[in-house]
């Protein structure tokens, strides 16, 4: 799973109309309301627009034929195997009738090609875990850390005997990680899983 890096734009003529596509990443839906309002032309026909963020998801077809426009753009998102992303496509009429299937190509390949274009980054889903070391191992315990694929440290505080961090651990590898601790401090860790 995939989102963008950073706000994308594309821009087309087809039959005369011209078509603008624009995305950007979002974490919530006030986020996607607020980019589309933002970039709506209020000159154009259409502002067109589609979001995803997690299982849920909207899509308007401003006004063209229903299913013509939001749909397709919304297929154009999942499409790319993207999350957390909002795309709107304005259209300014030419004065050529596209017909549906016309619409549907022009609104779902114009975000597709805006995403397409599109700086992303892979969204890493991760667990939160405590760890508690001592002195002695956090030097070594650090280093190692460092070697952990899409590892985060989110934070750290030190107690009497030692530090507490507290990690991201990417999905699937909280049990090779806590082996991992274990075996790098003879036991000596106290690893907590949060719930």
């Amino acid at each position: 799973m995939f989102t963008l890096a950073a706000p994308a734009t594309h821009q087309e003529e087809i039959k005369r109309s011209r078509f603008l596509a624009q995305a950007a990443p979002v974490d919530d839906e006030a986020a996607a309301r607020a980019f589309i309002e933002q970039v709506s032309a209020a000159d154009a026909n259409h502002n067109c627009w589609a979001w995803r963020i997690g299982q849920a998801y909207r899509f308007s077809d401003d006004g063209e034929p229903s299913g013509t426009a939001g749909k397709p753009m919304l297929q154009a998102i999942d499409g790319q195997a993207l999350d957390g992303v909002v795309v709107v496509v304005t259209r300014w009429f030419g004065g050529v009738l596209l017909g549906s299937g016309g619409l549907m190509r022009a609104y779902g390949g114009a975000a597709a090609k805006c995403l397409q274009g599109a700086e992303k980054r892979r969204i890493v889903l991760r667990h939160p875990l405590t760890v508690t070391v001592g002195f002695s191992d956090l030097a070594r315990v650090k280093a190692r850390l460092q070697n952990v694929e899409d590892l985060l440290v989110t934070a750290e505080s030190f107690v009497d005997t030692g530090a507490v961090l507290d990690l991201g651990v990417p999905e699937g590898g909280l049990e090779s990680l806590e082996t991992l601790l274990t075996d790098l401090t003879s036991g000596r860790a106290l690893i907590h899983r949060e719930r």
